[in-house]
């Protein structure tokens, strides 16, 4: 019986090992490539992307903030247009501009984001997640402040990821983005992340119920999005202040919670990253919610 009994111990161990064996690993990025100081390259999945880095001066446990443009834009021209890297990293932020890809379906189609979760289309959760461990470990930045901002295109693709992607990011802001269909489909019933959206009042893009668009959209209306993130995440408490030109910022939050979810309303806004015509201070902003964002 002894015999049997130590038989049955070295099975259960085989059996272990063997299904560490077979555990598949996580996609890495392949062929980073430092293309000029700041611009980088790789490849991921069969696609190719590009990247600009910008780091603060002590990059161990600085937090990242990923920055996603819109449809047909690339990772430079988002910084040139943002300048978000100049507020974000004196204050310690490591920033990335990201560019996305071709639809692979669609020769014809330029840069963006697989926002719909197409299981025939880009990998582009999988890619980001890769690419925030890839920094994560190349310059030792803090793994618990991964944050992701995006606009337009990238806004919607920040709902997505903000979806399947809270074991890496902690903290997502979306800039003119609605919920695409098939996520607010799938969505949880619970989540643990913050979330801050800026809308502007007269974004022909974005589903709202405040002017009827909702009413023409598969999307679901940003207002009820936004009590989703809110009350999935076990938020309750709300206040609303104006700020800038009339525009209405309201958060939400728990006593206890680290996560927050704050919604803006960009007063006379439009498809737009909102700035000084609306007198706000977007980056500034954005850097606020994600202070209140540290777990």
């Amino acid at each position: 019986m002894k015999n049997a009994a130590v038989f049955g111990l070295i099975l259960i161990i085989l059996a272990v090992f063997a299904g560490c064996g077979n555990k598949t690993p996580e996609p890495v990025l392949e062929a980073v490539t430092q293309e000029k100081e700041d611009t980088f390259s790789c490849m991921f999945d069969g696609v190719k992307h590009r990247f600009v880095l910008e780091l603060p001066d002590v990059t161990e446990n600085a937090p990242l903030v990923l920055m996603l443009p819109g449809y047909g834009n690339n990772a430079e021209a988002f910084r040139l247009h943002t300048s978000f890297d100049k507020d974000a990293c004196p204050l310690g932020y490591a920033v990335v501009y990201v560019t996305g890809a071709r639809d692979p379906n669609s020769p014809g189609s330029s840069l963006g984001w697989n926002y719909e979760g197409n299981p025939e289309g880009n990998s582009d959760v999988e890619f980001l997640t890769a690419l925030a461990r890839y920094l994560q470990e190349e310059y030792s930045l803090d793994k618990t402040r991964q944050y992701a901002v995006g606009f337009s295109n990238g806004a919607f693709m920040i709902h997505r990821l903000a979806m399947e992607a809270q074991d890496t990011f902690s903290a997502f802001v979306s800039v003119a983005g609605f919920m695409p269909e098939s996520v607010w489909k799938e969505r949880r019933e619970s989540n643990s992340a913050g979330f801050f959206q800026i809308t502007g009042e007269k974004d022909n893009a974005v589903p709202k119920k405040s002017d009827g668009s909702a009413d023409f959209s598969r999307a679901p209306a940003i207002e009820d999005v936004m009590e989703y993130w809110a009350g999935s995440n076990g938020l309750q408490q709300s206040e609303t202040s104006e700020i800038g030109n009339g525009s209405l910022l309201t958060k939400y939050r728990n006593e206890g919670k680290t996560q927050q979810v704050w919604s803006l309303t960009v007063s006379d806004g439009r498809h737009s990253w909102p700035d000084s015509f609306n007198n706000i201070d977007t980056n500034a902003l954005i850097l606020e919610f994600l202070e209140t964002q540290q777990r």
